[in-house]
């Protein structure tokens, strides 16, 4: 292959772009590989598009290494599939939904479990077909809420979703870590710098599930590590280790106390301890939070409170994955209206029961632990309010935020926090969505056997931009070879001696397979070609210059920044020996 800037489809641009947040988004959209449609709708050029079929190739190079077998689904599909399984409602606004011109519904494929689910039963039927792993590479379509770092949270994406059909589940588990060790390759071939973490399965249902998130201060992800034991799990799907329950006998009576003026956590801390005598920290208070769940596809709204220790946010990412599908949102004024029970501010357990409402309290808040809390009533708290004595919560959850420092749930040592970007997904689904849509198959015995699948996807174009992020400089992009839109750059200065040898070596390099760039073109300073070179990102960049007079070319390795003067004669050996 070989490209002239001249004739190429490109246009780089000195500016970031005034809506870029991160990076990727600057500098992709700088360097002409994308542009803005849409609010999370981006259009790929030339040099785009070629970095995108890069990562699309050795995704599909290594799902073909593990034995996975490509189909291919329409993005448009009737609402019947998603009706089955319920997800037309779980989705919510998420989905993409529009009717055909006789009002039949339709929506914009987010996932395709359901049909891959479904074309397998049509295609198999005996124990004999199975296991069975099929994957797609295609766009898929999600109405996020707020878009943003351009390709990285889009509306509109490239995806590779594979599932695996198994007989068992000891078949399921070889399947999944079949794409374990599938997804590490496909990662390291990548140049990216990824952890594997545990995680919340949400809105695809099953058991086991992994994340793959790669390191990045601009990721929206956070996930905590365990530097003694190598636990990591996202933010989400982090279990806290109980202390042990207490003896309920011998513990104090509840005492409400007068708290005027006490609107914060801290406040009532220093006035407790201050007012009444007391010694606690905000650790030792119980802070109670309203919120309205609501189920997709059902008018119900339920009320539930969430209690947990005082010197801790509700983390509202780890409430929606714990009560997923339901969606929480913040009790308003007017909610604390039709609820004349709930004192805002002062809430305590104490009375939920009497209300009917649900609490569910983080793990921490185990029987005989007492607490400072509200005594429902306006200016009042109640102290030595005991679990298990004063109230009983319905049961746990997994909502607090979690900090550095807190014990790991696996060796007790303290976590570390950090954040990422997700590019891959691994799920055990179970049978869910075989269950849904009656996919079985017929055993050695004549006797239906009930198929168990799982679920992995890569964000292509996501990786495109996970890969500008780990991989830049001050200077622009850094790509790897493997995904690089050309192997090397070839920069003629500007004199047309110059531009001439530029031509002829990239035309003996493409002769003998490298992928090259030439910038050929008349009239732009060299300054501005060199900028444009180190802002492109190609792994290998030549300066045909002044040196040319002696014969020499300037070699420039993009990842190093080491330069060398090397002879022209054998500038093309030393390329091709680099890029084999």
């Amino acid at each position: 292959m070989l490209l002239r800037m001249s004739s190429l489809f490109l246009r780089t641009l000195r500016d970031d772009p005034a809506d870029a947040e991160v990076p990727s988004h600057k500098l992709l959209v700088r360097a002409g590989y994308v542009r803005r449609v849409a609010p999370g709708i981006y259009s790929w050029l030339p040099l785009g598009k070629m970095v995108l079929e890069n990562v699309a190739r050795i995704v599909r190079q290594e799902m073909d290494r593990m034995g996975g077998q490509e189909v291919l689904f329409p993005a448009l599909l009737p609402r019947e599939y998603y009706e089955a399984t319920g997800r037309w409602t779980e989705y919510g606004d998420t989905l993409f939904r529009l009717k055909d011109r006789k009002g039949a519904d339709y929506l914009l494929g987010p996932t395709h479990e359901e049909l891959f689910t479904d074309m397998v039963k049509g295609e198999y039927s005996s124990y004999k077909d199975y296991p069975v792993t099929l994957y797609q590479i295609q766009t898929k379509y999600r109405d996020e809420a707020r878009p943003r770092a351009g390709i990285l949270r889009g509306r509109e994406f490239l995806m590779k979703d594979s599932y695996s059909f198994d007989l068992d589940d000891d078949g399921l588990k070889r399947s999944y870590e079949q794409h374990r060790e599938t997804y590490i390759r496909t990662f390291d071939r990548l140049g990216i710098t990824y952890k594997i973490v545990f995680a919340t399965s949400g809105a695809m249902g099953g058991s086991a599930s992994e994340e793959f998130l790669a390191p990045t201060p601009t990721g929206e992800d956070t996930f905590v590590a365990c530097h003694s034991c190598g636990y990591a799990a996202n933010a989400e799907a982090v279990t806290t280790t109980p202390p042990p329950a207490r003896e309920l006998e011998g513990q104090e009576a509840v005492r409400v106390l007068d708290t005027p003026d006490t609107p914060t956590i801290d406040t009532l801390v220093s006035y407790v301890n201050e007012h009444h005598g007391l010694s606690i920290t905000a650790a030792d208070t119980l802070k109670n939070v309203v919120v309205k769940v609501s189920t997709p596809g059902s008018d119900k709204v339920e009320t539930l409170v969430i209690g947990v220790p005082g010197d801790r946010e509700v983390d509202f990412k780890r409430l929606e994955a714990s009560l997923a599908p339901g969606e929480p949102a913040i009790f308003e004024a007017e909610d604390f209206a039709k609820h004349p029970g709930l004192v805002r501010g002062y809430i305590g357990p104490q009375v939920l029961g009497d209300l009917g409402i649900r609490y569910l309290v983080d793990p921490r808040v185990v029987t005989g632990s007492s607490w400072v809390t509200g005594a429902n009533e306006p200016g009042k708290h109640a102290a030595h309010v005991v679990a298990g004595r004063d109230f009983v919560p319905d049961g746990t959850i997994e909502a607090a935020e979690v900090r550095t420092g807190d014990p790991c749930p696996r060796c007790a040592a303290p976590l570390s926090i950090d954040r990422g970007i997700e590019i891959g997904h691994i799920f055990q689904l179970g049978r869910k969505y075989a269950d849904a849509a009656g996919l079985d198959a017929l055993g050695p015995d004549g006797k239906p056997i009930r198929i168990t699948m799982g679920s992995y996807g890569v964000g292509v174009s996501r990786a495109v931009a996970v890969i500008a992020e780990q991989r830049h400089d001050q200077l622009g992009l850094v790509w790897p070879r493997e995904v690089a839109p050309a192997d090397v750059h070839i920069v003629g200065t500007g004199k047309e001696n110059q531009v001439e040898a530029a031509l002829e070596l990239g035309a003996e390099l493409e002769s003998r397979g490298v992928r090259v760039l030439v910038d050929d073109r008349a009239g732009v300073s060299p300054g501005v070609k060199f900028k444009d070179a180190e802002l492109l990102g190609l792994p290998t960049i030549v300066v045909v210059g002044r040196g040319l007079s002696q014969g020499v070319v300037e070699l420039r390795d993009r990842v190093t920044g080491e330069k060398s003067e090397i002879p022209l004669a054998e500038a093309a050996d030393r390329i091709v020996a680099a890029t084999a």
